[in-house]
């Protein structure tokens, strides 16, 4: 599949303090990729260097091929972006705004933004004001800005922030929709994993500015919290960093939890029996996207 964005390598430091810390992902065309982490953890520090409002400390970032900051025009071309939240007129209609908005676009017409306005659901309301919108409505005005000039690549910052039950779900498939009737590729930072497992083919959890885990989301059911008790928990943890590169989320004098794939349970098993460090019993329980993240961030507020 092609490459649409490709982050190599990407630091960011500020006054000497890391903030961003050699990450490395790559988002395929026609992917809705997640991105998450708690509160402080880099997301929009690192959206803010994918559509050039911020340069990276070191490392490179690619759209389409084109270089954010070797080829600063070429990339911008192929990106649409709502980084926080989107900003109108609120005197002028929604067509109005996206008609100013059209001209900073070269090449973007009025058949452009009545096909934005049609794929996002504003026909009947385009040309009321924006004052009268509510939220919901707001986020499809921008992503119709986003969208007017076919990017390549959107990116959307917490989109779903302030929406209703219902709006989220509206939203899930104006998302869908883009990426399977469009081609489109979307990256999007959100705090709701459930949404992300909803609507995303994978993720990226992002902790103290680094990647901790990159994950296929239709992986999910293969993903569990295994529990081994032992009569030797330090030969076990030995074991498991050193020929699986496995870290136990918790561990106390007679047991241990790791996040593990299915897959390589039994396996795991194998290698303890044979080391003779004394198993027990040993249990599993599959995670949700939420689980997995809480697991792997050790319960830190998800922002």
């Amino acid at each position: 599949m092609e490459t649409v964005l490709e982050l190599k390598g990407v630091t960011k430091a500020i006054k000497g303090k890391m903030i961003i810390d050699d990450i490395d992902f790559t988002v395929k065309k026609g992917q809705i990729y997640g991105f998450l982490g708690p509160n402080g953890a880099g997301k929009t520090m690192t959206l803010r260097m994918i559509v050039g409002l911020i340069c990276p400390t070191k490392g490179e970032i690619k759209i389409c091929g084109h270089s954010v900051t070797g080829a600063f025009v070429q990339a911008m071309e192929k990106i649409g972006c709502i980084i926080e939240t989107p900003q109108f007129y609120e005197y002028m209609s929604g067509y109005d705004n996206l008609d100013f908005l059209s001209r900073m676009e070269p090449g973007t017409d009025a058949d452009d933004i009545a096909d934005a306005v049609k794929r996002v659901g504003m026909d009947h309301r385009i040309h009321d004001k924006v004052h009268t919108y509510s939220l919901g409505m707001k986020q499809r005005l921008g992503i119709a800005q986003a969208i007017m000039k076919k990017p390549s690549l959107l990116i959307l910052d917490e989109p779903v922030n302030g929406l209703d039950p219902a709006g989220i779900k509206e939203f899930r498939e104006l998302v869908k929709s883009l990426a399977l009737e469009s081609g489109m590729t979307l990256l999007i930072s959100s705090h709701l994993l459930s949404e992300i497992q909803l609507m995303c083919d994978e993720a990226a959890i992002i902790l103290h500015g680094r990647i901790i885990k990159i994950l296929k989301v239709e992986s999910l059911k293969r993903y569990q919290v295994a529990t081994w008790n032992l009569m030797d928990v330090a030969k076990a943890v030995d074991l498991l960093k050193n020929q699986f590169n496995i870290v136990p989320v918790d561990h106390t004098a007679h047991s241990l939890s790791a996040v593990v794939d299915d897959d390589l349970l039994p396996a795991i098993n194998a290698v303890l029996a044979k080391a003779d460090v004394g198993i027990i019993h040993v249990c599993r329980q599959n995670k949700s996207l939420e689980d997995l993240f809480m697991e792997l961030t050790g319960g830190e507020t998800i922002g």
